[in-house]
C-alpha cells in the first residue's frame, strides 16, 4: 500500500484501503501467483480477516445491465475470497453490519466506496465505462436511498485510482474521464461536494498500479489487479467479532 494514496474521508468509522502493485495481483484467473496469499497479507495488515470478506464479482455477459446491486448477509462471508467460486454476482455489494468487509479487484475502472454512518450501511460499487454509461454511480446511491432510506447528504464517497481522461475518454459521455463522470453522477444523486474524495492516481500513468489498458497496449508486463477493501468498524472503533 502507498500511504499517500489511501482514503482519508471516512476517518475511523470504517477501514478503507487500496493496494498497489507491490502488494501483488489480487484476482484469481489472471496470474495465479500467490493470489490467496497476497489477499491474506494485504487484509491482515489492515486488521481484516479473509473469512469475513466478500468479493465483488462483476457480470460481463451479453445479458449484463451493469446495475445489479445486492445486500449481503453473514452467510455470504468469504464468498470468492479463497477460490474463484463467487456466487455474489453484482456491480455493487452492501453490508449492514460491522466486521464484514467488501473486496473489489481493479485495473482501470473505479471502485466507489459509499458509507452512510447514520443508517450504518456500506457499499462498494464497481463503476467502469459500461456502468458509467447507464448512470451506475447515481443508481448505486439510489439503491441505498430505496433500500435503507439513506439521505444523500449523509453519504460519504471515495473514488479509487483509475485510468485518466487522457488515456481513456468515455466517448458516449462527451469524452469525459471516469472520475469526472462519477463525481457528476454522485452530485446529481444529492451527495455534497465536500463528502466526495477522488484519488489523484491515473492508473495508465502510475506504474504503482495495474492498468488493463496499458497491458493491452504492451506498456505493462502484468495484467494483474490491485484491490480496494472497506469494512465498518464496531462501536469502540474495533472490527466486530
Amino acid at each position: 500500500m502507498i500511504a499517500s494514496d489511501q482514503p482519508t474521508i471516512f476517518g475511523k468509522e470504517i477501514i478503507a484501503a487500496v493496494s498497489s502493485v507491490s502488494d501483488g495481483n489480487m484476482k484469481f484467473g489472471i496470474e495465479n501467483d500467490d493470489v490467496l496469499k497476497n489477499r491474506q497479507v494485504f487484509l491482515e495488515n489492515l486488521g481484516i480477516d479473509l473469512k469475513n470478506t466478500t468479493l465483488v464479482t462483476i457480470d460481463y455477459s451479453p445479458a449484463a445491465n451493469y446495475t445489479q446491486y445486492r445486500t449481503l448477509n453473514d452467510s455470504e462471508k468469504a464468498g470468492g475470497m479463497f477460490a474463484p467460486d463467487s456466487e455474489t454476482i453484482a456491480d455493487a455489494l452492501v453490508v449492514t453490519k460491522p466486521g464484514h468487509a467488501l473486496f473489489l479487484p481493479l485495473a482501470d475502472c473505479v471502485g466507489v466506496i459509499l458509507h452512510d454512518a447514520v443508517k450504518g450501511v456500506l457499499m462498494v460499487s464497481h463503476v467502469g465505462r459500461h456502468s458509467a454509461e447507464v448512470d451506475g454511480a447515481k443508481k448505486s446511491v439510489h439503491y441505498l436511498m430505496d433500500s435503507f432510506a439513506s439521505r444523500p447528504a449523509d453519504i460519504r464517497a471515495w473514488l479509487s485510482p483509475a485510468v485518466g481522461k487522457a488515456s481513456y475518454p468515455v466517448h458516449a459521455l462527451g469524452d469525459k474521464g471516469l472520475h469526472e463522470i462519477i463525481v457528476e453522477q454522485l452530485l446529481g444523486a444529492g451527495l455534497r461536494q465536500e463528502n466526495i474524495e477522488v484519488s489523484a492516481v491515473d492508473t495508465a500513468r502510475d506504474k504503482n498500479y495495474f492498468s488493463h489498458s496499458e497491458y493491452l497496449a504492451g506498456n505493462r508486463d502484468s495484467k494483474g489487479r490491485f484491490a480496494v477493501v472497506a469494512m465498518m468498524m464496531g462501536e469502540q472503533g474495533e472490527p466486530a467479532a
